[in-house]
C-alpha cells in the first residue's frame, strides 16, 4: 500500500434511481474500507428504494425492481452502514457532489445524523480532472491499464476508484501519499451544506442563491424570520434544512 493513512479510509460508490440528490434513492452501496495497517474490509448491499427504478437508471447499472424487491430498505441497514463508516475519512469518484449528498439525505430521512465534521473527503475525480479530465472507466484504463468490465456495479466502481488512487500516487509524486497532501493538491472543499445553498465568505455563512445571495444567513433570519419557514417548506435537501435550523438556533441563542 503506497498511501499513508492516519485513520481508516472508506471509499464507496452508490447506484441510485437517478441523479437528483434530494429525491432519488440508493439501490446499491459498496464500501471498500482500508485501515492504516493496509487491511481491507468490504461491504456491499442491494437496497430496496421503495420506489420504481426508472428504465434509464436500470440501463446504466443493470439493477431492476425485481432484483431489489426482497432487499432491505435503507432504514433497515442504516445503523450497520453508519457503524461501518464510523471514524473513517470518506473517498469516492465524484463523491463530494453526488454520492455523499445522497448518502447524507438517506441517513437524515431515517433520523440518523451522519456527521461529516472532522472527516476528510477525498474525491479521486478531482485529481484525475486536474491531470487528465476523463471518466472513471477511462481513468481505470489510463492509470491501471485495465478495462472496467463491471462499470456501474457499485463494488467494481469502488474497487476501481481505490486502485486509481494508488496509481495516481505512484504517477504524481507531487501530490504526496497522505490524505492531507492529496487534499492540499486538489483543494479541500469548505462547504456549509452539501447542496451549496450556503457558503462561507470571510468566515461568515451567507446565502448562495436567491434574493439574499451574498447576505449573512444569520442577519436575514433576524430581520426576515419568515424566510426560514419558506425554506423549511420548500424543495430543499434535508441537510440544507438541518443546517439553516442550526444557524437559526445559534442566532436565537445570541439574542
Amino acid at each position: 500500500m503506497n498511501i499513508q493513512l492516519q485513520r481508516p479510509l472508506a471509499i464507496f460508490d452508490l447506484e441510485t434511481t437517478g441523479i437528483n440528490t434530494v429525491t432519488d434513492r440508493i439501490v446499491e452501496i459498496a464500501i471498500v474500507k482500508t485501515l492504516p495497517t493496509g487491511e481491507q474490509q468490504r461491504k456491499r448491499k442491494l437496497v430496496n428504494p421503495q420506489m420504481p427504478i426508472p428504465k434509464g437508471a436500470q440501463d446504466i447499472h443493470g439493477i431492476s425492481d425485481e432484483m431489489v424487491k426482497d432487499a432491505p430498505t435503507f432504514k433497515e441497514i442504516a445503523n450497520e452502514i453508519n457503524q461501518f463508516l464510523d471514524n473513517c475519512d470518506i473517498g469516492g469518484y465524484n463523491s463530494n457532489k453526488f454520492d455523499i449528498p445522497i448518502l447524507v439525505e438517506e441517513f437524515l430521512r431515517v433520523g440518523l445524523d451522519f456527521n461529516l465534521a472532522g472527516r476528510k473527503l477525498v474525491d479521486v475525480q478531482k485529481v484525475f480532472h486536474k491531470m487528465e479530465q476523463r471518466t472513471l472507466s477511462a481513468a481505470y484504463k489510463f492509470y491501471c491499464d485495465k478495462s472496467l468490465e463491471d462499470a456501474h456495479s457499485a463494488e467494481a466502481d469502488a474497487m476501481a476508484t481505490w486502485e486509481v488512487m494508488q496509481a495516481q500516487i505512484e504517477r504524481y509524486p507531487n501530490i504526496g501519499n497522505t490524505i492531507e497532501s492529496i487534499l492540499a493538491f486538489t483543494g479541500e472543499e469548505k462547504f456549509v451544506d452539501l447542496s451549496r445553498r450556503f457558503i462561507l465568505q470571510n468566515d461568515i455563512v451567507v446565502f448562495n442563491f436567491g434574493k439574499h445571495k451574498g447576505k449573512s444567513v444569520s442577519d436575514v433570519l433576524k430581520h426576515e424570520p419568515q424566510y426560514y419557514d419558506w425554506m423549511m417548506k420548500g424543495d430543499f435537501s434535508l441537510h440544507t434544512k438541518q443546517v439553516i435550523s442550526e444557524i437559526l438556533n445559534q442566532t436565537l441563542l445570541k439574542k
